[in-house]
């Protein structure tokens, strides 16, 4: 796993889809253009002082759920959001023995990191 991404995807998952936000609506998350339209589109921490930036939170839903192939998009959801079933239970859902789980994770880590590098590009 790449450390810095590992943070990242704590603090995406806390702040837009943990059941103790307040923005936090049903199995998906707060509503990224609603916490926009509040803060008029600048640039702030999220809440609970996040160290992801708004933009960031955004860049990896967006990168999550729409860029990143579905076995490795599954893996990154049931790791960082899904805090009521065991580890074993999470290799299930994902259909994949611990190793390929953990295989899949740091996988879905170098997509992530090699986009959120070409959006700095």
């Amino acid at each position: 796993m790449i450390k810095r991404i590992d943070e990242m995807l704590k603090l995406w998952a806390q702040d837009l889809h943990s059941p103790m936000n307040p923005d936090f609506v049903g199995s998906g998350g707060g509503n990224m253009i609603a916490m926009l339209m509040e803060c008029k589109g600048e640039l702030i921490r999220g809440t609970r002082g996040s160290r992801v930036l708004l933009d960031e939170s955004a860049d990896i839903e967006l990168i999550v759920n729409k860029h990143l192939p579905a076995q490795l998009s599954v893996v990154v959801w049931e790791h960082y959001c899904n805090h009521e079933s065991f580890l074993s239970q999470k290799y299930t859902h994902c259909g994949c023995s611990r190793d390929t789980y953990y295989q899949r994770l740091h996988e879905a880590h170098l997509h992530i990191a090699g986009m959120l590098m070409g959006k700095a590009a």
